[in-house]
């Protein structure tokens, strides 16, 4: 009897066990396929890359987008950033002005894409970048700028993932080639914009969001170098 009842418990712990390994496996998977996937790739060399990423609960964006490569540049031109820093730090960095978020040289070589991108793009999408240049390590490392833009007329959202962080050139370790290589974890920064009166909340949206027409009317034009 005292066997039956022990064999009974191995059994009801085994089906427990499966049973938590079947919804862990099953929230992972649903956690997954709600990621961003990209569906078309606009651009891409050593420097850029461009692509269209298909968001699954995010609501519907007004693209495509008719903007100019050199709208597009005035907008970018405006943001700056700082590392999002937890108190104590947070008081110290305070004291420091944000830094662009491009540069002239970057500008030049990003906004064309960006905005044919924002041209391509459906209402469920949304255009990544990555603007890439030698790391510390230049046969290891990419010094990567990345992160998203999207309109929702009339705001314009942007998010960044990375400012200027090490990133791995390969995508699985060279010791072992079937052993993926991790990005960094994304860093989390906050965003500010010039003039201060087109950048704010806007109903619908979490983050601060520009009001880029406003912004583009009232923007001096600066021809693009």
């Amino acid at each position: 009897m005292k066997g039956r009842e022990l064999a009974q418990g191995g059994m009801n712990r085994r089906m427990t066990c499966a049973a938590i390994g079947v919804f862990v496996f099953a929230m992972a998977a649903v956690g997954c396929a709600r990621l961003p996937y990209t569906t078309q790739t606009i651009h891409e060399d050593q420097r850029v890359v461009v692509t269209l990423q298909r968001e699954i609960d995010a609501p519907a964006y007004t693209h495509p987008v008719q903007i100019s490569d050199q709208d597009l540049s005035a907008i970018l031109r405006g943001f700056s950033l700082r590392k999002q820093q937890r108190l104590p730090l947070r008081w110290f960095a305070e004291e420091v002005p944000p830094t662009p978020l491009f540069r002239e040289d970057e500008l030049a070589v990003l906004a064309g894409p960006l905005a044919k991108g924002l041209r391509k793009a459906g209402p469920n999408e949304r255009v990544h970048f990555e603007l890439r240049a030698p790391g510390n390590n230049p046969h290891d490392e990419w010094d990567t700028t990345a992160g998203w833009i999207a309109v929702r007329e009339p705001s314009l959202r942007l998010e960044v993932d990375y400012h200027h962080v090490q990133t791995p050139r390969q995508k699985s370790s060279p010791y072992d080639y079937n052993y993926p290589t991790p990005p960094p974890t994304k860093s989390e920064y906050l965003l500010y914009f010039e003039p201060g009166r087109f950048w704010g909340t806007a109903p619908g949206f979490e983050k601060p969001v520009l009001q880029y027409r406003d912004f583009l009317r009232s923007a001096p034009i600066v021809p693009m170098k």
